[in-house]
């Protein structure tokens, strides 16, 4: 009588179900699921195609008791229909598979975030072994906060934490370069177009546009605030076209600075040789074009690449809370000139 499989006897498919099928020991079959080295790749395939065949699934959370460890990071994040967000996404996730881990992803609405503990204990009811959160308006309960003890924790955020790791592209530094580069060009009335008002990015890179022209001998405009999409630069850039005192913009990011040009060139303007425009996160490279506009640009992977490899530190070592910043470079286009008087 032919031998009834596990699915037919009505109970899970197990190790050594597979380790029979194949003719190796458990041992093998537990090294193949872990992605241990020592097994020959023609071993390996065979375990694989009987796993398959089988329908085997591995215990998480034996493995869990077993090496305390689940093999995944929680990441909580706003929008990820947002460019950044999706780059570093990226990171994490290449990252994640590099060192055999999973991610359990958790989308925030607006709101949500108010409160890191919060968002800390809804995560902490999934299996997981350390978590990163995208901090894009300041919470409640920032410096408050304590992470689990058993959850390496890392925040991506310009500001430092006492008890975690913050990882983050130097949001002000971005600015210095954009003034830095204007002013070589003889730019000094130089309008700022921001994010909303609570995202801590835009606040941060205001800070650096204010504090270039204070140290040129400019004072600051009051700035126009945009919420990061192009249509609401369009209509801040519709606005700038009857201020014949500014000579170039500076977009808090580059959706917002396509909006503003659209909205110069509808008025009559030129940019470059009237009013140039720069802007911030290089996010427009694939979907617009011939793309013309001087940005700056982050290295946005990194940021996921290192936010991950802080929790496996975090883990490994019970490394103490650091801060971690990552420079920027210019992107040198054609959406810059040399300043001339308006007409």
């Amino acid at each position: 009588m032919a031998r009834r499989s596990p699915a037919q006897s009505g109970r899970p498919v197990s190790m050594a179900d597979v380790a029979a099928l194949v003719g190796v020991s458990q041992q093998t079959v537990s090294r193949v699921v872990n992605h241990v080295p020592n097994v020959s790749e023609a071993t390996a395939e065979k375990v694989e195609r009987a796993i398959a065949e089988l329908g085997f699934r591995p215990n998480f959370a034996g493995r869990s008791l077993r090496t305390g460890r689940y093999k995944t990071v929680g990441l909580c994040v706003y929008d990820l229909s947002q460019a950044g967000n999706l780059q570093t996404l990226e990171g994490i996730s290449a990252a994640a598979r590099e060192n055999g881990y999973a991610i359990t992803l958790l989308t925030l609405e607006e709101g949500e975030g108010t409160s890191l503990s919060k968002v800390a204990r809804r995560m902490a009811t999934l299996p997981i072994d350390g978590l990163i959160v995208r901090v894009a308006s300041m919470p409640d309960d920032f410096y408050e906060f304590e992470p689990a003890p058993d959850v390496s924790t890392v925040l991506l955020s310009m500001y430092s934490h006492p008890r975690c790791t913050t990882v983050e592209s130097d949001q002000y530094a971005c600015s210095t370069l954009a003034l830095e580069h204007l002013a070589a060009y003889g730019h000094r009335q130089i309008r700022f177009v921001s994010g909303p008002a609570d995202a801590i990015d835009s606040q941060y890179r205001e800070a650096g546009w204010r504090e270039g022209l204070e140290a040129m001998g400019v004072a600051p405009a009051d700035p126009l605030t945009g919420d990061w999409g192009a249509d609401s630069g369009y209509e801040i850039g519709a606005r700038l076209a009857a201020d014949r005192s500014m000579t170039a913009v500076y977009a808090a990011n580059d959706s917002m600075a396509l909006g503003v040009i659209e909205a110069l060139r509808d008025a009559g303007l030129r940019v470059p040789e009237d009013v140039s425009v720069i802007g911030v996160d290089d996010s427009l490279t694939g979907t617009v074009p011939n793309n013309s506009l001087t940005t700056v640009r982050f290295d946005l992977g990194g940021v996921g690449r290192i936010a991950f490899e802080s929790v496996l530190a975090g883990l490994d070592e019970g490394r103490g809370a650091r801060t971690v910043r990552l420079s920027c470079e210019l992107v040198e286009r054609s959406s810059v000139a040399k300043a001339r008087p308006r007409a």
